[in-house]
C-alpha cells in the first residue's frame, strides 16, 4: 500500500515537471514577443508623436475655450501625444495578445480580441471630436461675420448657437460611436433635434418674421445699390 502511494506521487511530481519543462520554452518565447513588442509600440507611439508635431498638429486645439479650461484645471491639452498614446496602446495590445496565445491562454486572448476590436470606435470617436473642433471654430467665426455683415445684430450669439449644437452633435454621435447607452443616446438625440426644430420654429413665430424681414430688406437695398 505504501509503496503504490509513493508510486502515485513520483508520478504525480515527475507530470509535473515535465509539464514546467515543456511550459518553459513557450514562457520564454512570450516574454521576448512582449518585450520586443513593448519596444516597439514606444517607439511607434513617440515617431507618430513627433510627426504630428512636425506637422503642427496641435495648433488645431490652440484655440477655444474648451482648452481654457481644461487648462485652469491643470490638464494639460495634447492631441499629438494622444494620439500617440491611442498608437502604442493599440500596438503593445496585439503584442501581448500574441504572447497570450504563445501561452496557449485562449479565453484571455479572446478577450484581448474583444478589446483590440473595440478601439477602432476609439479612434473614429477621436477623428469626430477632432472634426468637431475645426467645423465648430470655424462655423462660429463664418456665421458671426456674416450676421454681422448685413448689421441685423445677435452675430455673437447666433455664433455660439451654431458652435454649441455642432458640439452637441458630435457630443452625441462619440457616444453612440462608443456604443455607450445607445437607446438613451438615440432617444437623446431625437428630442435634440425636435427641441432644435421647435425652438426655431417658435422662435420665428414669435418674432424671427421682423428680423427675416429685416434681413431681405437689407439684402434686397445691398443687390440693388
Amino acid at each position: 500500500m505504501i509503496t503504490d502511494w509513493y508510486s502515485v506521487t513520483i508520478e504525480a511530481l515527475q507530470d509535473l515537471w515535465q509539464g514546467f519543462l515543456n511550459f518553459i520554452p513557450a514562457l520564454i518565447g512570450a516574454i521576448v514577443v512582449f518585450v520586443i513588442g513593448w519596444f516597439i509600440s514606444i517607439g511607434v507611439g513617440k515617431l507618430v508623436t513627433e510627426i504630428l508635431k512636425k506637422l503642427r498638429f496641435n495648433r488645431i486645439f490652440e484655440k477655444g475655450s474648451w482648452k481654457e479650461a481644461l487648462e485652469r484645471a491643470e490638464f494639460k491639452v495634447d492631441a499629438a501625444g494622444f494620439i500617440g498614446a491611442i498608437m502604442k496602446w493599440i500596438l503593445v495590445i496585439v503584442f501581448l495578445m500574441a504572447a497570450v496565445e504563445i501561452l496557449g491562454l485562449d479565453e484571455f486572448a479572446g478577450f484581448l480580441n474583444s478589446v483590440l476590436g473595440y478601439l477602432p470606435n476609439v479612434v473614429v470617436a477621436a477623428f469626430i471630436f477632432v472634426t468637431a473642433v475645426i467645423i465648430a471654430d470655424l462655423l462660429e467665426k463664418v456665421v458671426r461675420a456674416a450676421v454681422e455683415s448685413i448689421r441685423v445684430g445677435y452675430g455673437h450669439l447666433v455664433g455660439v448657437i451654431v458652435k454649441w449644437s455642432i458640439w452637441i452633435f458630435a457630443i452625441l454621435a462619440i457616444l453612440m460611436q462608443l456604443k455607450v447607452a445607445p437607446d438613451l443616446v438615440l432617444t437623446m438625440f431625437t428630442g435634440f433635434i425636435a427641441v432644435l426644430v421647435i425652438s426655431a420654429g417658435i422662435a420665428f413665430g414669435l418674432g424671427g418674421k421682423e428680423v427675416a424681414g429685416e434681413i431681405v430688406r437689407d439684402l434686397y437695398k445691398k443687390l440693388k445699390g
